[in-house]
């Protein structure tokens, strides 16, 4: 009797096993074309379990590569690359993106095989949810290992287009990687092939129409060109299926209030999420929380690393329209984002009281930026603060928000803020990242969020933007914005601020999502890390540099039947 192996992985190894002992792995073709609304359930959450497994490393790719986060020092991790661009094709976080995503095509594409559609309503609908992760696996691919699209899409290399598992899987030539424009005509095929299908509503765990045109929203938005040479057709497109979901009035965004506490929140009960990849506090036990995307970021109750911290860049954004006061006893937030931020204060151990230091960033770029946090002495009116055995006056520079500058050794005037003394990892002062953490409570529970609402209204200022209507833009910039920060909109939106505001304001809101250094790349921008880190400081990444794409796997090349073109080395 023919077995159809959902389950594949492309160093093409199978492995048989029965319906009982493994439901998500392989299955009798015949049983499920008998009835199949009795197997269909199956096997989609068995295409579902891979998005977890696919989504952590998916995670990391996309944000460690860019510049809202730095770590305390180098690490033996794979992930390390992606923070340093030393890329390598031998590496182990990279071969499971790949693996894990393959998987969940090969099996999505297995099921639209085995299940022709026309049977029922439900089972069209369910068939639909399949495109769509399959659209969605090719879309985070080729933005990961294919250049920007704007970049010769017809002749770039994208990903190879392996729907399904081959009849004959030992011996059937696979076809090498398709070109960038290739890849993305796949993937809109399918997302809109999911869209006709789905006729259900459900909860944001599961492909819903709307998931299906959020993401093409930002299909379209990736293929809309740069600001300074737009492709307005494309950036039509990008306006159009962001109206189809904010004019479904199924999605609101959360108020203000709600907003700083949506890390917290399960996605079946956050009405601004339209996708995510659930998790459950099951799948983690004991020190498995050590080494999810949030135990990177913070160490919660004893559990987590907390090795990495927003960067300071990252700190000054939320700090340009007012300081965010995270001090227990001032707490003031400005920009409702900065809740996604802890700063590890400590007390003095004898006194049990905060130490008051003055923290400011010194040196340059060219030699290595260093966070200093001088103790304060107070004398009347008189501040001052001691480096070692140098003591410095600091000067008023907005006394209302303790911000205040010293002339320093160097020769150099820095400007900093008065606050408690935050305990240091290794030098530097460990600015906590909750945004991966803390759903249901659960110290680093998370379930990735693929899109939700406010994402959907950047996405249309952007496009807006590139067609030159700066005023509907601005109205839906102005919509995040003031969520965020009272009182906080821009005044006005033009052709010479239109990209600097709007990208600003996509990495302010979308920051530990796995979208910045895409979203620098694509429309040509550069990726500078001018903060304290051990990275290359005084590094400018273009988007032309070779390393905005990844490698692929070496084991993934090794183990293709046929040909699979590795990325350029320089």
């Amino acid at each position: 009797m023919k077995k159809i192996y959902i389950l594949l992985v492309l160093a093409l190894t199978t492995t048989a096993c029965n319906l009982d002992r493994m439901p998500y792995g392989s299955m009798d073709s015949d049983q499920i074309t008998k009835d199949p609304e009795a197997y269909l359930n199956a096997l989609l959450n068995g295409t579902y379990a891979q998005l977890k497994t696919w989504s952590d490393p998916m995670h990391r790719c996309g944000e460690y590569a860019g510049d809202n986060m730095m770590i305390r020092g180098a690490s033996t991790d794979a992930f390390y690359e992606f923070i340093s661009f030393s890329r390598s094709a031998n590496n182990g976080r990279l071969a499971q993106f790949w693996d894990a995503g393959y998987k969940a095509i090969a099996q999505s594409s297995n099921i639209m095989k085995m299940i022709p559609e026309g049977q029922s309503a439900t089972i069209d609908s369910r068939l639909g949810e399949a495109y769509y992760i399959r659209g969605l696996m090719y879309f985070y691919f080729v933005r990961a290992f294919g250049r920007p699209y704007y970049q010769n899409p017809e002749t770039n290399l994208g990903m190879p287009i392996v729907n399904g598992t081959p009849d004959d899987v030992l011996n059937t030539p696979l076809p090498d990687r398709a070109t960038v424009k290739a890849t993305y005509e796949q993937i809109i095929a399918d997302l809109k092939k999911a869209e006709t299908l789905i006729d259900k509503d459900n909860v944001p765990i599961y492909a819903t129409k709307g998931a299906v045109q959020a993401l093409l929203s930002r299909v379209y938005l990736y293929m809309s060109g740069t600001y300074e040479n737009p492709n307005a057709a494309y950036a039509q497109l990008a306006v159009e299926y962001a109206d189809k979901v904010i004019g479904s009035g199924k999605y609101s965004l959360l108020s203000r209030e709600q907003f700083m506490k949506y890390n917290t929140l399960t996605p079946e009960r956050n009405p601004e999420t339209i996708f995510a990849v659930k998790r459950v506090a099951a799948e983690f036990s004991g020190s498995d929380h050590f080494y999810g995307v949030g135990g990177m970021y913070a160490n919660i109750g004893g559990q987590g690393w907390g090795e990495m911290y927003a960067s300071a860049k990252y700190i000054d954004l939320l700090n340009e329209t007012g300081r965010n006061d995270w001090r227990p006893e001032k707490y003031k937030l400005v920009d409702a984002r900065a809740a996604f931020i802890e700063p590890t204060y400590t007390k003095n151990q004898k006194t049990g009281a905060y130490t008051e230091v003055f923290r400011f960033i010194k040196g340059s770029a060219a030699t290595d930026l260093s966070y200093v946090q001088a103790v304060v002495t107070r004398n009347g009116s008189t501040i001052s603060c001691t480096e070692d055995k140098d003591t410095y006056t600091l000067t008023a520079v907005d006394e209302a928000q303790e911000i205040y500058s010293i002339k320093y050794k160097d020769g150099v005037t820095y400007t900093g803020v008065l606050d408690n003394f935050i305990t240091l990892n290794r030098v530097y002062p460990q600015f906590y990242i909750t945004k991966c953490s803390r759903e249901g409570e659960d110290t680093h529970l998370h379930s990735p969020v693929i899109s939700r609402l406010g994402e959907i209204y950047l996405n249309r200022a952007e496009a807006y933007a590139k067609l030159g209507n700066y005023g509907a833009a601005l109205s839906d910039l102005n919509k995040i914005r003031e969520r965020s920060i009272v009182n906080g909109g821009y005044a006005a939106l033009n052709a010479g601020n239109a990209p600097t505001l709007i990208d600003k304001e996509r990495q302010l809101e979308l920051a530990y999502q796995a979208e910045r250094s895409y979203d620098v790349f694509r429309n040509g921008g550069q990726l500078k890390r001018a903060y304290p880190g051990p990275h290359r400081q005084s590094e400018a990444i273009g988007s032309t540099d070779y390393r905005v794409t990844y490698y692929i796997p070496q084991d993934a090349i090794n183990a293709y039947p046929g040909t699979l073109t590795q990325n350029p080395t320089q």
